[in-house]
């Protein structure tokens, strides 16, 4: 893509959204804000994780996640006209544009995730390489507001960490949560994550929305049933 290069990795403050919250709706309120502590020390963890694989292992990474995702997407029949939401990579997250470009050759419609509205749910725009690209929340490059908005019938969604219930640790803003909480039908998820950042549980609060599947380094992992 054109201009790649300068927007590698922008700073990303999404685990500062809101360093104090927890779930109104958790039963237990003191429960809650010990699981909010917990995430913010294993999200410092697990980016420090990824951060030491360097610029090669994260390459070679992001080069096996494409291979199994691509794997995952060609069982499932993904056809030309199917809209798959992606994601730019920020701070070390494996890096999928070489196979998002690849789908967009086939028919398949791309879309990137935009915060228009903090603190709301994520809309998608059409992205297809080569494309104009703008600074937006966080820095991080989006398609212009003049993409077409279109609906995910797959989402892929980078992951700090994870668990076997493809329960995901994000940056700490709930985006996808809330973002996932709000389509209708919902569509099918697919975590990007390392093999290594698997958890024995994220503690799963209330309004935690488990994915669908989880793909790494090493192959697929916590499959749930597609949405139908």
């Amino acid at each position: 893509m054109s201009g790649q290069g300068a927007y590698a990795s922008p700073p990303c403050m999404a685990a500062e959204v809101d360093p104090t919250y927890f779930d109104p709706l958790g039963t237990d309120a003191q429960q809650a804000r010990d699981v909010a502590r917990w995430r913010r020390a294993e999200r410092t963890r697990l980016a420090g994780l990824r951060e030491g694989l360097g610029q090669t292992g994260r390459a070679q990474v992001s080069n096996s996640i494409c291979g199994h995702l691509e794997t995952v997407l060609a069982a499932r029949g993904t056809l030309r006209e199917t809209v798959l939401a992606g994601y730019w990579p920020i701070r070390g997250e494996p890096d999928l544009r070489p196979i998002l470009s690849d789908l967009h050759a086939a028919g398949v419609c791309i879309a990137l995730p935009v915060v228009e509205t903090p603190a709301a749910p994520l809309v998608f725009r059409r992205w297809m390489p080569g494309m104009r690209m703008l600074r937006g929340h966080w820095s991080i490059p989006v398609p212009p507001p003049e993409a077409e908005v279109l609906v995910p019938d797959i989402a892929l969604a980078p992951c700090l960490g994870w668990d076997a219930g493809c329960y995901r640790l994000g940056w700490g803003g709930g985006y996808y949560d809330r973002t996932l909480a709000a389509l209708s039908p919902r569509p099918v998820t697919i975590g990007i994550a390392l093999a290594a950042a698997r958890l024995i549980t994220i503690y799963p609060q209330p309004h935690d929305i488990p994915l669908n599947r989880i793909v790494t380094e090493t192959g697929v992992s916590g499959e749930r049933k597609d949405p139908t």
